[in-house]
């Protein structure tokens, strides 16, 4: 079957789109991975110094520091108080908690990544969810009603070595490959009738208007091209002028011989030769040594402003002091990194939240009543354990305001695990030894507070 004029038509302008984006998101995925090369003011770097090119990874520390704080606690339903255990068997199936930090790491890098939903032949109980970088996938957005009009991914069959595509439309997903003449046919397609394009787009920083979403490593571009050609300068620097280089004056090349005659090697001429010779009008010395503090303090001001730009604790940037922060310190000094992670598990918990309602119309062919699944995400500050307990035995202890599985859901405990506690509490309540040790304790509390109401005149 082939493409009809309007599926060939939005085929044509996907492809079109990410020829166009290609450049940027190489550009960004160069900088990530710490590939990028350097361009001096007005000098290019002779190719005998590419050697002592220092790439300080300023972008990967942008990207994965927030990133590592993302982390997808449970699935709610609509409606529901409770964690669903049916959803987390979804995700867990589909490897999520791998995928997941993949999806946000993309969005992160490039503006925006993409998740796809589609039927599972092999258990139509368990639909696929895959995750998508931008650099092989982009989609076209309907700017009055916000929704996805189409969607392109593209790759290489890495057996066949040819060039495939997957097109999503709201009502179909068809799988194309290229030929021999470059014209590209359809090989198979799916007719889910879904009513919407089954792929969800996870935009960081998103701006009203527009649908690419902010690079987190864009701002600070020309901050890492600023550190890395300091500290070219600062090896090049290290290697010609912080060691004090010595002179010689009134020896000639024949003063450089040994006991028979020969020729000293140059390394052992300038260790050693030059410091002994026979020649009495010979005057031997060194030059000053340059200090290279000017380029330590450079560096650390462009790290502390990397710092500033990102919202990241100066301590992430090398700026260290000598005694460790104290816990309420640290939770002060990363106040904005904090906040920003907070953005983003809302911004992206909606994009989770419609991705697992796509999974649930795949699998029941109806879609969830009352909108999209509700994501809770772990606490993005940096709670030290003992904290965390402390603050929690308060909450529970004395006159609780929490319950025991309230506690649990601030612990940050899986249902996996509060269901396994159950267990054991209820192994517990069953214990006759445990059993008896609490009917004693309970005696001796009797015993106590009867004593308590005796008059002291009367006791004894």
């Amino acid at each position: 079957m082939a493409l009809s004029n309007d599926e060939q038509t939005l085929f044509s302008e996907l492809r079109n789109r990410h020829e166009k984006t290609r450049p940027v998101l190489a550009r960004l995925d160069r900088y990530y991975e710490g590939m990028q090369r350097l361009e001096h003011i007005g000098l290019a770097v002779p190719p005998e110094l590419r050697r002592f090119e220092t790439i300080v990874n300023l972008p990967r520390i942008a990207v994965d520091e927030p990133e590592r704080r993302l982390d997808v606690k449970s699935l709610i339903l609509p409606g529901h108080e409770l964690a669903d255990a049916g959803l987390r068997e979804g995700w867990e199936y589909n490897d999520m908690d791998a995928q997941a930090p993949q999806a946000h790491r993309e969005a992160m890098i490039f503006g925006r990544s993409f998740i796809t939903v589609g039927s599972n032949e092999d258990d139509r109980d368990q639909p696929f969810i895959t995750v998508e970088s931008p650099r092989y996938m982009n989609a076209l957005i309907d700017n009055r009603t916000r929704r996805m009009r189409a969607a392109l991914r593209q790759y290489i069959d890495p057996e066949r070595r040819q060039d495939s595509a997957t097109l999503y439309l709201p009502d179909a997903t068809i799988w194309l490959e290229r030929e021999n003449s470059g014209a590209w046919k359809e090989v198979s397609r799916d007719e889910h009738t879904l009513g919407r394009v089954p792929v969800i787009m996870l935009l960081n920083r998103q701006r009203l208007g527009s649908w690419d979403g902010t690079s987190e490593i864009h701002d600070i571009i020309p901050m890492t091209d600023a550190v890395a050609r300091t500290l070219t300068n600062l090896q090049i620097a290290a290697e010609t002028h912080s060691v004090p280089q010595k002179y010689v004056l009134g020896m000639t090349k024949g003063d450089f011989v040994d006991k028979n005659g020969d020729p000293i090697p140059v390394w052992e001429s300038y260790f050693s030769g030059i410091w002994a010779h026979a020649n009495k009008d010979a005057k031997v010395g060194s030059f000053t040594p340059s200090s290279l503090k000017n380029f330590h303090d450079t560096v650390n001001h462009y790290m502390a402003l990397a710092a500033a730009i990102t919202g990241l604790p100066t301590r992430y940037m090398g700026q260290q002091s000598v005694n460790p922060a104290a816990e309420g310190a640290i939770r002060a000094d990363e106040a904005r990194l904090v906040k920003n992670c907070e953005r983003k598990q809302v911004s992206f918990g909606a994009g989770w939240g419609w991705t697992m309602a796509l999974r649930e119309r795949f699998r029941t062919g109806q879609w969830p009543v009352n909108g999209r699944i509700r994501v809770e995400w772990h606490d993005a500050g940096t709670p030290t354990i003992s904290q965390r307990s402390d603050a929690i035995q308060k909450l529970a202890g004395g006159t609780p305001i929490l319950s025991r599985e309230g506690a649990w859901d601030e612990m940050g405990w899986s249902e996996a695990r509060k269901a396994k506690e159950r267990e054991y509490f209820a192994q517990q309540d069953a214990d006759p030894y445990l059993n008896r040790e609490r009917e004693k304790e309970q005696e001796q509390d009797v015993s106590a507070l009867v004593g308590a109401d005796v008059p002291a005149a009367d006791r004894g």
